[in-house]
């Protein structure tokens, strides 16, 4: 913690920050924090280079499900030229969880099955 002699930390610019969010439209947010969702699922299935460096399926679940939500309640938002990589994306991490999973969920229990339904290989 700073003293009352020591410069304070530098604030972010929040009215900067607001000015250049609006100027980005909605689908693109979406979309961004579907790629978001998708890369740290990837690496915490083990998917990365790293590979199992930063396994943790328990996060990976959370995440999975997390992108089948938002994916779910922004199917109507965005056109399928967004929505179906990132459909297809989605199923490729339902997968590997499944794989990775030592005791694999029921059909239908696995992550984000809630959303889309049962993944099958």
């Amino acid at each position: 913690m700073w003293g009352m002699s020591e410069t304070p930390p530098e604030s972010p610019d929040f009215d900067a920050m607001a000015r250049d969010i609006a100027e980005v439209p909605a689908v693109e947010v979406i979309v961004t924090v579907a790629v978001n969702l998708m890369s740290a699922a990837a690496v915490k299935l083990g998917l990365t280079e790293e590979g199992d460096k930063h396994k943790d399926l328990d996060e990976a679940r959370k995440l999975v499900h997390a992108l089948a939500g938002l994916l779910d309640a922004s199917t109507t938002e965005i056109s399928s030229f967004h929505a179906a990589p990132l459909r297809d994306g989605l199923k490729s991490l339902q997968l590997a969880f499944r794989e990775a999973s030592l005791v694999p969920d029921e059909p239908g229990k696995g992550p984000g099955e809630k959303y889309t339904g049962p993944v099958y290989g």
